[in-house]
């Protein structure tokens, strides 16, 4: 029979994509891991990864186990925590799975009071770049609560937050001969059509949001640089690159170029969800960012009352 260690290393290995990432992450040798990941395919009569250059993918054996496997471990984690509860030794852990913007912008303040009077609550973020692979992680037992846009035909408990409206940032070299005045207001998003843009990595879920908003305003947005990092694209549109759409929450309190509302409006409904029956702790941070989140911070409202320019 599979070892907890065995599972847990094999979990590892699938969360990270590599099996150099997962021994940093469990903090062991890769050798040991490796062992670890041979012992279990012998003891299951078969190969769990297909092992490519530069990273791994699992096989129709490895898929089939991964859902027990991480309902395994995460039950081990679970019951660990809650003996340690009832000993005193801990207040729990609260797993938490989010898109990067949400992490950037919304979760920091939350998190700020949560800690302040949960001080024995230890928290942990799962980042993802997009929406479905953040639903996931909440439907396979890898978080006990999923912030981020509202996920298809969701079967568990979901809390709406609210709309999170999309900025524009202009780089200060964008003088109001090119586009537009810099006092700010709104902007329409076809007088950039033939700037180039700070974009995100294709497989980014604000890559589609501005792709889909440019589409709607008649045209591809041209690329000037690629990210894979949300908190990225306000430097490099600081730095004079090109303009960026990104979520108002995650603007710099201090930006050195100019920050618009887009016509037409862009924005997205953020929800907080769980599975069917979540924990006492989960219902209460469920409440918490219902209850607290900022999706529109002062200082951009402020940039974005004035004259619009059309």
């Amino acid at each position: 029979m599979p070892t907890l260690r065995q599972l847990e290393s094999f979990v590892a290995v699938v969360d990270e994509g590599s099996f150099t990432r997962a021994a940093d992450h469990l903090f062991v040798s890769q050798p040991g891991l490796s062992q670890q990941i041979a012992a279990l395919e012998k003891e299951l009569g078969g190969s769990l990864f297909s092992r490519l250059p530069r990273a791994v993918a699992l096989t129709p054996t490895g898929r089939a186990l991964l859902p027990h496997a991480r309902a395994a471990v995460t039950a081990a984690e679970r019951g660990s925590a809650a003996a340690r509860q009832v000993t005193g030794t801990e207040g729990g852990e609260l797993r938490i799975a989010c898109v990067y913007s949400v992490s950037l912008g919304l979760l920091p303040g939350v998190l700020r009071r949560w800690r302040a009077e949960n001080p024995d609550v230890t928290v942990r973020l799962f980042e993802h770049r997009h929406g479905d692979a953040l639903a996931a992680a909440v439907r396979e037992g890898q978080a006990d609560i999923g912030v981020g846009p509202v996920p298809a035909q969701w079967r568990g408990r979901l809390r709406a937050l609210g709309h999170e409206e999309m900025v524009v940032l202009l780089p200060p070299n964008l003088g109001p001969d090119d586009v537009m005045a810099p006092a700010g207001g709104e902007i329409a998003l076809s007088r950039l059509e033939h700037v180039p843009w700070v974009q995100y990595a294709p497989d980014h879920a604000l890559a589609d949001v501005l792709f889909d908003a440019c589409e709607q305003a008649g045209f591809r947005p041209l690329v000037a640089v690629r990210t894979e990092q949300t908190a990225v694209a306000p430097l490099l549109t600081a730095a004079g690159i090109g303009p960026s759409l990104v979520p108002a929450a995650i603007v710099p309190p201090v930006f050195a170029g100019t920050i618009a509302r887009p016509l037409p409006r862009v924005d997205r409904e953020l929800a907080a969800y769980t599975g069917a029956e979540p924990d006492t702790l989960t219902n209460r941070f469920v409440a918490d960012v219902a209850r607290h989140a900022v999706l529109m911070p002062d200082h951009v409202a402020r940039a974005l009352q004035g004259p619009a320019v059309l």
